[in-house]
C-alpha cells in the first residue's frame, strides 16, 4: 500500500477518534431520549453496529406520549415545510429587473418543475428520508441527508444519516463544513462499492465469509490547496474520502462542488456544534410520566384485582373466588365481614397529575399548537389570512432555521447534482438552456420558500390588503362613490397576491398579453362609440346638405 494513502487514511483516522471523544456526552443524553421517546434508536451511539437486529426496546417506555409526540412532530415539519403534494419552494434571482423577464421567470419555473419531478422521483426516496430526517431532529436534535446523483440513471437518490454515524465540525462563522461518517459494510459490499481497492483484509475475507463486518469512514470537508482551474476532484472546493478503518486505507477519494450533506440543528447553544431537541427540553416531564404511569399501573392493578386482609384462622385457604361462589366463615355472626381489601390511592388525581406532564411534552413537539390552529371552524377569507399570520409568528424560529440549515444547502445540492446530468435518450442536459440575459448576470439565483408555513409568514401584507379592501367596498357602498377604490394599484396587488398565496407564474398572462387584451377592449369601446355616433353625424350631415340647397 502506498505510503502516502496509509499516512492520510492514519491521519483521518485519528481525527474521528477525536470528533469521536467531543461527542461522548453527547451519546449519553441522546441514549436517555432514545430509551424514553425513539426507542427503536436506542443502544447504536457508541459504537457503530452494536446493536442487535430485531431485538425489544421499549422495556425503559411505559408512558408514549412522547413517541406519539414525536411521529406528531415529524408530519407537522412535513406538511408546513415540505410537503409533497405541492411545490413549497422556488428559484428566482435578486435581480428585479430579471425577475420581470418573461423567459427568466418561465426558465426557473421550469428548473423548479424538474427539481420536484426528480426529487419525488420512487427511486429518490425523498419522502422517506426526509420525514426520518425530522424526526432525527425532534428526538436529539440533529438531522442529516446525504444527497447524491442516483447510480445507474438520472436523479438524485437521498438517505438519512442515524446521528449515531455523524461527527460533525463547524467553521470559523458556525456553518458545518466538515463532517465524518462511519458505517459498517460487509465484504462482499465493500467489494461491490471499492471493488480492487478494497484493503487486504476485506479481499481475503470475501472468500471464506463475505458477509463479515467492516468499519468504514466517509470523510467530507473542505480542500486543502483548492484549485478552481482544475478540471479534475482536485478542483471542487470540497474533498472527500472513504477510508477502511480495518486496514488504515483509503479505498476512494473524490470531491463535491457543494457540500453533500445537509445537516440541521434544531436549537443551538452557544459554544455548541449538535443541536437541543424538543425532547430534550421536555425529557424531566418524560422521565416522570413513565415513573407516574408505573405508579398508575400498580395501584390500578390493584384496584381492580385488590389485596385482601383475612382473619389469622386461613378462612381463604379453601375459598372460591369465582363469580355465583358461596363461602361460608367470611363474616361474623353479627354480619362483620372478615375480609377487607388493602386501601388504594386516588386513580383519578394520578391522571390529573399525568395530564399536566402530558401538556409540555406536546407544547415542545407542536401538537398543542398546531392542533389549536387547525381545529377551528368556518371562517371568513381575512379570519383565515389572520389565523395563518398568527401560525406564521408562532413557528417563524422553527421555520427560519431548518430553511437556512436544512432546506437551502439541499436545494443548492440538487440543482449542482442536476446541472451535471443528461439526458440518455437525447444526450441533453437536464436542466434546460439558461436564457442569455441571465447567463450574462453569472446564472446567479436565490430561493424563495412557498411552502404552507412560509406563505403563512408573508401573510401579514395580504391582510393588510384584505382589511383595507375590505374598508374601502363599506364606504363606497354607503357613500356610493367608487372613488376611495381608485387608491388601489391593481396591476401591482394582483400579481403579488398571486405569488403570496401561491399561484404559478405560468396561470398568469403575459403583461404584454395583458396590455394588448385592454388595447382591444379600449378600440372596441371606441369603435362602438363611433358606431353610435354616425347616425348622428349621417343626420347633421343631411341637413346641412339640405340648407346649402336651399340657399343655392
Amino acid at each position: 500500500m502506498d505510503q502516502a494513502n496509509q499516512a492520510l487514511a492514519e491521519a483521518i483516522c485519528r481525527e474521528h477518534e477525536q470528533m469521536k471523544g467531543d461527542r461522548a456526552n453527547w451519546a449519553s443524553h441522546w441514549q436517555e431520549v432514545a430509551d424514553r421517546v425513539w426507542p427503536a434508536s436506542a443502544k447504536s451511539f457508541w459504537t457503530i453496529g452494536n446493536q442487535t437486529k430485531g431485538e425489544k426496546r421499549t422495556q425503559e417506555m411505559y408512558d408514549s406520549t412522547a413517541a406519539i409526540a414525536l411521529q406528531r412532530f415529524s408530519a407537522i415539519l412535513d406538511s408546513l415545510l415540505t410537503p409533497r403534494n405541492q411545490i413549497w419552494h422556488k428559484l428566482t434571482t435578486n435581480n428585479r429587473a430579471l425577475n420581470k423577464d418573461r423567459k427568466v421567470q418561465l426558465w426557473f419555473e421550469e428548473v423548479t418543475q424538474l427539481l420536484f419531478k426528480y426529487r419525488y422521483s420512487p427511486r429518490a426516496n425523498y419522502a422517506a428520508q426526509n420525514q426520518q430526517t425530522y424526526m432525527s431532529l425532534g428526538a436529539f436534535g440533529t438531522g442529516a441527508l446525504f444527497i447524491d446523483q442516483l447510480a445507474g440513471g438520472v436523479g438524485m437518490r437521498y438517505r438519512n444519516v442515524h446521528i449515531s454515524e455523524m461527527f460533525i465540525s463547524e467553521n470559523h462563522q458556525g456553518v458545518i463544513d466538515k463532517c465524518h461518517r462511519e458505517f459498517i459494510l460487509t465484504a462482499r459490499q465493500a467489494i461491490q462499492k471499492f471493488k480492487d481497492a478494497a484493503p487486504d483484509c476485506v479481499q481475503n475475507a470475501v472468500k471464506v465469509n463475505p458477509e463479515q463486518e467492516f468499519r468504514f469512514i466517509h470523510c467530507v470537508k473542505p480542500r486543502e490547496g483548492y484549485d478552481p482551474e482544475r478540471v479534475d476532484y482536485t478542483g471542487m472546493p470540497y474533498a472527500s474520502y472513504y477510508v477502511s478503518i480495518e486496514g488504515k486505507k483509503v479505498v476512494e477519494e473524490g470531491g463535491y462542488h457543494v457540500f453533500p450533506y445537509a445537516i440541521s440543528r434544531y436549537t443551538q447553544m452557544s459554544g455548541e456544534v449538535y443541536g437541543r431537541s424538543p425532547a430534550m427540553e421536555v425529557l424531566p416531564a418524560v422521565k416522570t410520566l413513565n415513573e407516574m404511569k408505573k405508579t398508575i399501573l400498580k395501584q390500578g392493578h390493584r384496584t381492580v384485582d385488590p389485596v385482601l386482609f383475612i382473619h389469622d384462622n386461613g378462612m381463604l385457604d379453601s375459598a372460591s373466588l369465582k363469580p355465583g361462589a358461596m363461602n361460608p366463615g367470611g363474616v361474623t355472626a353479627d354480619g362483620r365481614p372478615l375480609v377487607h381489601a388493602l386501601p388504594v390511592g386516588n386513580v383519578m388525581v394520578g391522571k390529573d397529575l399525568m395530564d399536566d406532564e402530558r401538556k409540555p411534552i406536546n407544547d415542545a413537539f407542536l401538537v398543542n399548537l398546531f392542533q389549536v390552529l387547525v381545529d377551528s371552524p368556518s371562517m371568513t377569507a381575512t379570519e383565515v389570512l389572520e389565523r395563518a399570520k398568527e401560525k406564521g409568528i408562532l413557528l417563524a424560529p422553527t421555520v427560519g432555521r431548518q430553511q437556512d440549515e436544512y432546506l437551502g444547502p439541499k436545494i443548492e445540492r440538487e440543482v449542482d447534482l442536476l446541472s451535471m446530468q443528461f439526458d440518455p435518450k437525447t444526450g441533453m442536459p437536464v436542466l434546460p438552456p439558461i436564457p442569455k440575459v441571465l447567463l450574462e448576470a453569472h446564472g446567479e439565483y436565490s430561493i424563495i420558500y412557498d411552502s404552507p408555513l412560509s406563505r403563512a409568514q408573508k401573510a401579514d401584507e395580504a391582510v393588510g390588503f384584505a382589511r383595507t379592501l375590505e374598508t374601502a367596498l363599506r364606504v363606497a357602498e354607503v357613500t356610493q362613490n367608487q372613488e376611495p377604490l381608485d387608491h388601489f394599484d391593481w396591476d401591482s396587488i394582483i400579481p403579488e397576491v398571486a405569488q403570496i398565496q401561491g399561484m404559478p407564474a405560468r396561470w398568469m398572462r403575459d403583461p404584454k398579453v395583458v396590455a394588448n387584451m385592454r388595447q382591444g377592449r379600449a378600440d372596441a369601446a371606441q369603435a362602438a362609440q363611433d358606431a353610435q355616433a354616425i347616425p348622428a353625424v349621417t343626420s347633421a350631415m343631411k341637413d346641412m346638405a339640405d340648407i346649402q340647397a336651399k340657399q343655392g
